[in-house]
């Protein structure tokens, strides 16, 4: 059930990820195209560098969770790679502990950000949305990173072997 949910995550996490950077690359190549091209018709397409940082905040965001699992993020592999037994395990513990509850504290921000942020009304200059749409990528990508901290935690999941088993 667990490993069956955590595939669903995954492929939701990818099918986004993927998508918002062919969008961004999309929407980047047809502002250039146009500012250099048809310079009448970029004032109509201001709205774009606005989608991108949205879509890159969450491109940002969302993909903690997932380099984490995959132990390309920030590691000491050096430090690491020359501890071994209950020492290793001790410090890799701690490790995720420690990026648990940071992971959970910054979250907690960023939904005590998104909440401010939305309850002022605030929108977009250019798409009129609600910033709630770009502060909001920040608890989620948070909240997903501390899930893969507990998992690892919880030993559902091993980073660092994967970051061995994967070429770079």
């Amino acid at each position: 059930m667990l490993h069956t949910a955590l595939h669903i995550l995954r492929t939701i996490e990818r099918v986004l990820l993927a998508g918002l950077m062919l969008a961004m690359s999309l929407g980047y190549v047809i502002n250039v195209i146009a500012r250099n091209a048809v310079p009448l018709v970029a004032p109509r397409l201001a709205w774009i560098e606005e989608a991108t940082l949205i879509a890159l905040a969450w491109v940002v965001f969302l993909g903690l969770g997932l380099a984490l699992e995959r132990g390309r993020h920030i590691t000491m592999s050096a430090f690491l790679g020359r501890i071994r037994g209950p020492a290793k395990a001790w410090i890799v513990g701690a490790i995720n502990l420690v990026g648990l509850l940071f992971s959970l504290y910054i979250a907690k921000i960023g939904v005590d950000i998104s909440v401010f942020v939305y309850n002022s009304g605030q929108v977009s200059p250019t798409l009129n949305l609600s910033v709630i749409w770009l502060y909001g990528a920040i608890p989620v990508g948070f909240a997903l990173l501390a899930l893969r901290y507990a998992l690892e935690l919880a030993g559902c999941s091993r980073r660092f072997d994967a970051a061995r088993a994967t070429p770079a």
